[in-house]
């Protein structure tokens, strides 16, 4: 039985040494090591090591061709610091940079799930890790490359985990990877990942299509044998010498669309088999698709020409239906040498990161595309939402449609000019009125062709509509439209429950001005389940809260100002020492880095509204029955509570901990960005607890960082270290 120290990636470095010619594989040797020492006795879910299966994800992303530091990510992407319990240690992110560089620091920490922090639901932390990937993705396209190895190979021993995990596993596959490997242009690894899906998500569709494909194997090679014996001779005829003629199947999942598409058994999918025909040059595959429709009849809507307009993913190839040999249709792609390398290797076929080569124009026009992906699915908040928007805009594209500057757009079927208009830009899109369509104007409702040439007519007056929602196909637009609804009820409920809220509190002899400068508005707030007064006076004003619940909520506020007019009237250490009396045993001062004079055993909780650090100026505010919260002097908060519940409290100056605190960050969106933030986080000894980032339409990269400090100067001059950085633009505290 095979252990670590029979495993080695001698075999990775002679794959790579085949073409990755003047560089140091040694660097392989270093990483290996660091993954034998991290990754010693742990398992992969199939029961296998660890350490077997990033070997493979390393050799899969090397017999791509890609570059060396993605290959050391591929080897790497499971060494972090994580606190997993089943690793003997990890490595941090700036260890990882300093030995390897900030590009595969990067690629491996994009790579990585989120997996310290708990979240409260299944479908949250899935959301989240989705986002971080495609987060990283829009900074380093490798991170997506890595996880999309990573996850063919474990769609290899799926087999191995219990049937809810099989199908959690399998669905993310075909709605989310195998989507992103098309995007990319990857057609084998979208087919494998699509077809390993289809397999758990439906065993017995699967088995009994397998099985009947299996038992027609040889007569379908005999017709894939006569087809390509009669092109050669065609094409030959008309003076075209095909480089080479491939006839295969088609794979298990795209016959499997097809039968529910069409509602037909398997017998009647005439097109199981896909010719590809290789030529030498561009005429040639014009002149060939002229000879196939010479002597066999195409189906019409079939014939698409991807050579003059290439897919979003900068695939090109003339596709063609024929009504071949003994009545059956068959499906031909024509394409040259380069389109075929592309159409198989994607965005891999012409490698921007290899070294000595300038990024191509078709990768700059995809890679945009993808951030552009991104940044649109950075405004929705919601987990479900946002994984439906994600599924949304992964379609496969059906329809071709161009602006009037030739730009090429891809839509579903049935997208109508509001796609288009969002499409180009939100702010196109919600004042879009009608559009042109080859210069005839047409209504909002018209479902755009392949071959279009779309002018949006926009108008300063227009607004979206919430029947626009009925029109939509794509997810982009109708994000957006839920998101302009969505703010323009906010903004009426608000006014509303604030006009509601007003005429009840009036009938108590007072206003609601007077209620949040008393600090009664907390007592009201907890009573209803709101999360701030702007939630109160939304649900009251959109009928979440009624006018009968409001009542009630207000009702118990105004008796109980009687009722603790005694003990408010004390003075605050009087206050607060009876409030000790009745925590009993709970109270934990001692522990919080907080001195109280002339009180000892107090509850003391650090405030998160403003999250004071040691060093900041504090003042301690008396709650009913949970202690002191310490808030800084300046807080909005505390200035607007009752100041007779402030107590006089300082730094103990005694305790060594830690204190959590928000950064905001604003920086270049540039490559190794993330990474360099987090090397110098780590570097000056402070912990990030969380951190959400997005990216703006200027490609400015906004990060919200939650940290661990020790105390304020620590904090200072992290911050100072932090706008050192070149790409930083500016850092502030929150």
């Amino acid at each position: 039985m095979a252990n670590e120290t029979t495993i080695n990636p001698h075999g990775l470095k002679i794959l790579a040494a085949t073409y990755l010619h003047g560089v140091d594989l040694s660097r392989i040797d270093d990483a290996w090591e660091i993954v034998i020492r991290v990754h010693k006795g742990r398992r992969h879910f199939s029961g296998e090591l660890y350490v077997i299966h990033l070997l493979e994800v390393a050799s899969t992303l090397a017999s791509m061709h890609l570059d060396l530091d993605t290959i050391l990510a591929g080897l790497l992407h499971g060494v972090l610091q994580e606190g997993d319990s089943d690793k003997a240690e990890g490595v941090s992110i700036d260890e990882l940079a300093a030995k390897f560089g900030k590009d595969v620091a990067t690629i491996v920490e994009g790579s990585t799930r989120i997996t310290q922090v708990q979240y409260n639901s299944k479908l949250t932390s899935q959301a989240e890790n989705l986002r971080k990937m495609l987060l990283a993705m829009a900074a380093d396209i490798r991170v997506l490359l890595v996880k999309l190895v990573n996850r063919l190979l474990d769609m290899f021993l799926l087999d191995m985990v219990d049937r809810e995990q099989q199908l959690d596993i399998a669905r993310e596959t075909m709605d989310v990877y195998a989507p992103l490997a098309s995007r990319l242009g990857i057609d084998w690894l979208k087919r494998e990942l699509e077809d390993h899906a289809f397999k758990f998500l439906h065993p017995e569709e699967h088995y009994e299509l397998s099985h009947k494909l299996e038992s027609s194997l040889d007569e379908r090679q005999e017709y894939v044998d006569e087809v390509i014996k009669i092109l050669y001779e065609k094409l030959e005829q008309s003076g075209i010498k095909p480089l080479r003629i491939i006839g295969r199947p088609k794979h298990l999942y795209s016959i499997y669309k097809k039968l529910v598409a069409q509602n037909i058994p398997l017998e009647r999918v005439y097109d199981k088999v896909a010719f590809r025909i290789i030529v030498s040059t561009v005429n040639e595959c014009y002149e060939a698709l002229g000879t196939i429709h010479a002597d066999w009849s195409p189906v019409p809507g079939r014939i698409k020409d991807f050579i003059s307009v290439p897919k979003a993913n900068n695939y090109q190839s003339m596709h063609t239906t024929v009504v071949g040999p003994r009545e059956h249709f068959i499906e031909i792609q024509i394409r040259t040498e380069e389109m075929d390398r592309v159409a198989q290797e994607g965005v891999a076929a012409h490698w921007a990161y290899k070294e000595g080569q300038k990024i191509n124009k078709n990768d700059v026009k995809l890679f945009r595309e993808l951030k552009k992906l991104v940044a649109s699915l950075q405004e929705v908040e919601d987990p479900r939402e946002f994984l439906d928007s994600v599924i949304g805009e992964l379609y496969d594209p059906e329809v071709y449609a161009l602006t009037p500057t030739g730009e090429v757009k891809e839509f579903p079927l049935g997208s109508c000019p509001l796609d288009f208009a969002y499409s180009i830009h939100t702010e196109v899109g919600d004042r879009c009125v009608g559009a042109k369509v080859n210069g005839r104007q047409v209504p909002l409702k018209y479902q755009i062709q392949t071959g279009d040439i779309v002018e949006i007519i926009t108008s300063p007056t227009q607004i979206p509509r919430r029947g626009w929602l009925d029109l939509v196909k794509t997810s982009r637009a109708r994000t957006r439209i839920r998101s302009w609804l969505r703010r323009e009820e906010k903004e009426k409920a608000l006014k509303l429950g604030r006009e509601i809220c007003e005429r009840e509190i009036r009938k108590y002899d007072t206003s609601l001005k007077k209620i949040i400068k008393s600090g009664h508005i907390r007592l009201i707030l907890k009573q209803l389940r709101c999360n701030s007064l702007d939630d109160l006076l939304a649900k009251v004003g959109s009928g979440a809260i009624t006018v009968h619940n409001l009542i009630k909520g207000l009702q118990p506020v105004e008796l109980r100002k009687e009722q603790e007019s005694q003990v408010n009237d004390l003075p605050p250490e009087e206050l607060a020492n009876l409030m000790v009396s009745q925590q009993g045993s709970e109270a934990e001062q001692g522990k919080s880095g907080i001195k109280i004079d002339g009180i000892d055993g107090m509850l003391v909780k650090i405030s998160q509204c403003c999250q004071p650090l040691p060093g900041d100026p504090i003042v301690g505010f008396i709650t009913m029955g949970r202690g002191v919260s310490i808030h800084k002097a300046d807080c909005i908060n505390l200035l607007s509570s009752d100041p007779k519940r402030w107590i006089d409290v300082s730094w103990s100056g005694i305790v060594e901990k830690t204190y959590k605190v928000g950064i905001h960050i604003s920086a270049e969106n540039q490559r190794g960005i993330f990474a360099e933030i987090s090397g110098t986080i780590s570097s000056d000894n402070a912990n990030i607890v969380d951190i959400s980032a997005h990216t703006t339409a200027t490609d400015r990269a906004e990060m919200t960082i939650s940290l661990e400090v020790g105390h304020l100067e620590h904090l200072h001059t992290l911050m100072q270290h932090l706008r050192q950085l070149p790409a930083v633009i500016a850092v502030r505290r929150l």
